[in-house]
């Protein structure tokens, strides 16, 4: 598959279907991904980033077919994660000697994945390149999400080429936002940022504002994975300022694991109390053993307050629970309100553990978190009623 963008632009990248699991198994891709490449004919021309390493040869073969690859003058990598390099050392065994622009970080990593010194040229925010009709404007976004991130702005077509930013994992013919689902659309787009970019987040509103004092116009932003921006993508941009300054909704998330489902009795009357307070609140629960890390994450970064419960397990917290925590101490949830809870049947130490987890990962916990004795009974779960109701009022 290819289409053209423009007149001087055509998308030459590779839509995977089948994708379910990303960076390792560290993050879910429901709805599959693509691998978005653009290649740019001008008096030169410019391919920008490549695929994933498994779809190298039929990318390759592919390019052959829309353009000679000896015609390419110049090879664009905004990021070298593998995923946009992969087809890189098969290409150059092709065409050797093509200049590759990247910035300084980008040479580095590049050089450790394929152990090749090829042609690179570093560049740095505000370098150009003439095309032709039109050029090219660097400019590094590093960490957004690794150290090489760069965006590549073109002149004349005003697209800027934003490579992870912006992106979500989504697999769609349809290619561009005015022709997709928009509940999926929003739903990928916010779980990207929820995962990948939240750690970046000021880094995401500082680059943001330099890219928007450079006062270039935007026709479209073309992402490195998923859907293309073409009607009014400044509707990305300004999300993304949402979502990078302690963003929340009027929504409180439980997320717990049970071994006999007294945690599970627990956080149900939590969420009952919570709701006695304020019933306009979206309440939602997760049993962390059996939901997707990923999605619930997204859920928690868009929640005002966070509730975490645990059954006592060898003096400490089920595996899933503190898996999860991990991954928010690691984020950087900002904004967020919190609180403990947990069954138990002699030692009684998950809730605390809890409560410190919650407290390393900056959150700020509001109530003296709850533990019951073995399976709640009636008396238990209106104090576990009662404990929502002042985390509710607290909120």
């Amino acid at each position: 598959m290819k289409f053209k963008m423009t007149d001087k632009v055509t998308w030459v990248g590779k839509i995977d279907w089948e994708l379910r699991r990303f960076h390792g198994d560290e993050y879910s891709t429901h709805r599959g991904s693509s691998y978005n490449s653009y290649l740019i004919r001008d008096k030169k021309n410019v391919l920008i980033d490549t695929v994933w390493e498994p779809f190298a040869k039929e990318y390759i073969e592919n390019l052959k077919k829309e353009i000679n690859l000896n015609e390419i003058d110049y090879i664009v990598a905004n990021h070298a994660e593998i995923d946009h390099s992969g087809a890189l050392p098969l290409l150059m065994k092709e065409i050797p000697n093509t200049p590759i622009y990247c910035t300084a970080n980008g040479a580095k990593i590049l050089k450790a994945h394929y152990h090749e010194d090829w042609n690179f040229v570093e560049v740095k925010t505000g370098d150009t390149l003439d095309i032709g009709e039109n050029k090219l404007i660097f400019v590094e976004a590093r960490m957004l999400h690794w150290p090489d991130s760069m965006f590549t702005y073109m002149t004349g077509e005003n697209i800027l080429f934003s490579n992870d930013a912006f992106g979500q994992h989504y697999a769609s013919d349809l290619m561009y936002n005015d022709l997709v689902d928009q509940a999926e659309l929003y739903q990928e787009a916010i779980k990207y940022y929820a995962n990948i970019l939240t750690p970046f987040s000021a880094l995401v509103t500082k680059k943001i504002e330099e890219v928007l004092g450079f006062n270039l116009p935007v026709n479209m932003i073309a992402t490195s994975h998923g859907i293309i921006w073409r009607d009014n993508p400044a509707q990305i941009i300004e999300k993304y300022l949402e979502w990078a300054k302690g963003y929340q909704e009027h929504q409180v998330t439980l997320v717990y694991d049970t071994m006999w489902n007294g945690t599970r009795r627990m956080a149900e009357a939590i969420a009952e109390g919570i709701k006695e307070v304020d019933g306009t609140l979206t309440v939602k629960l997760f049993n962390a053993a059996h939901s997707d890390k990923n999605d619930v994450i997204a859920e928690l970064f868009k929640s005002k307050g966070i509730l975490a419960g645990s059954s006592t397990v060898n003096k400490g917290i089920m595996s899933a629970v503190g898996g999860l925590l991990e991954m928010m101490r690691g984020l950087g949830l900002k904004n967020k309100k919190a609180a403990a809870f947990g069954s138990y049947g002699w030692s009684g130490e998950s809730v605390g553990i809890i409560e410190e987890k919650l407290k390393d990962a900056k959150l700020d916990v509001i109530e003296t978190g709850i533990k019951e004795l073995w399976n709640p009974d009636t008396e238990a779960l209106e104090r576990c009623r009662a404990f929502g109701r002042t985390f509710a009022e607290k909120l």
